[in-house]
């Protein structure tokens, strides 16, 4: 492994020299012939645990360009939190990518096991930084990807939150071993993962009920579940554009849906789309 370290919103990286994991600070790393970026704030203390945040992108997107548009390095610093944000591969097409579920998106080349390398990141992490949780965001691949962890390694993953993505179609492939939390966003207009569902290279995904129905069944949720009162976080939607309902959970987990009416694949996050986010995750212990 090498690393750079350098402050947050440097230009570049320094020139790399093998080195540990930043202490505080923002480090750039290549673990398994990817960049993995880790942001730790400078309240981290080595003696008390801290939860760890970490940002999946979206297909021909990176990790930098995701955390560029969503933004969670001031979270890190105001909660605490240790946050990683890894690169996918990139396929021959000359995009980036996870390979998550069959709908998305080893569209063309290798199929790495990400699932397996995710993990193993995670792990790695967990035995530089003192952690207690583990918490998964992704973005459209990203979101697919979050949700493969779930279920993939439901003993490692405490909670995570999907941007546009959806879980497994063929639910026989998700066997969850115990709860994880659940953050479902879904853009009613979004014309690149159907709100309604679809497919994708030939493979479908299911819709944002689908989606919700699934980890319900997962989770062993009860009852109807509760509307709680809209949300402004999309700059580019008028007004409270996301309705949220939430689901009781076995094991004192939830699953929560966020429907951001009017919204898009790319919505233009407002300021209170991060806090509210993280909000959740942390909520989930």
């Amino acid at each position: 492994m090498t690393l750079a370290c350098g402050a947050a919103g440097d230009p570049g990286p320094a020139p790399t020299t093998p080195a540990a994991w930043p202490s505080t600070g923002t480090g750039t790393a290549e673990v398994g012939g990817r960049q993995v970026t880790v942001h730790v704030p400078d309240s981290y203390d080595p003696a008390r645990p801290a939860p760890l945040v970490v940002l999946l992108h979206g297909y021909s997107s990176d990790a930098a360009e995701q955390e560029s548009y969503l933004r969670f390095t001031p979270e890190s610093d105001r909660r605490g939190f240790v946050y990683a944000y890894p690169d996918g591969t990139v396929d021959d097409r000359g995009n980036r990518f996870w390979n998550a579920t069959d709908a998305c998106c080893a569209f063309s080349g290798a199929r790495p096991d990400d699932s397996a390398y995710l993990s193993d990141l995670i792990t790695a992490l967990r035995d530089t930084y003192k952690i207690d949780r583990v918490y998964l965001i992704g973005h459209s691949n990203g979101g697919f990807m979050a949700f493969r962890m779930a279920c993939d390694h439901a003993g490692q993953v405490t909670a995570i939150a999907s941007l546009n993505g959806a879980t497994w179609n063929d639910d026989t492939q998700c066997r969850p071993s115990e709860p994880v939390g659940v953050l479902a966003i879904h853009s009613t207009d979004d014309d690149t993962i159907a709100f309604a569902g679809g497919t994708n290279g030939g493979h479908t995904y299911p819709s944002a009920a689908g989606t919700i129905a699934r980890w319900r069944d997962h989770n062993r949720c009860t009852g109807a579940g509760s509307d709680e009162p809209a949300l402004d976080v999309v700059a580019d939607v008028p007004a409270a554009e996301t309705s949220v309902r939430t689901y009781a959970c076995a094991d004192g987990s939830a699953v929560r849906s966020w429907t951001v009416n009017g919204g898009s694949h790319i919505p233009g996050v407002g300021p209170g789309f991060a806090p509210a986010v993280i909000d959740f995750l942390l909520a989930q212990t």
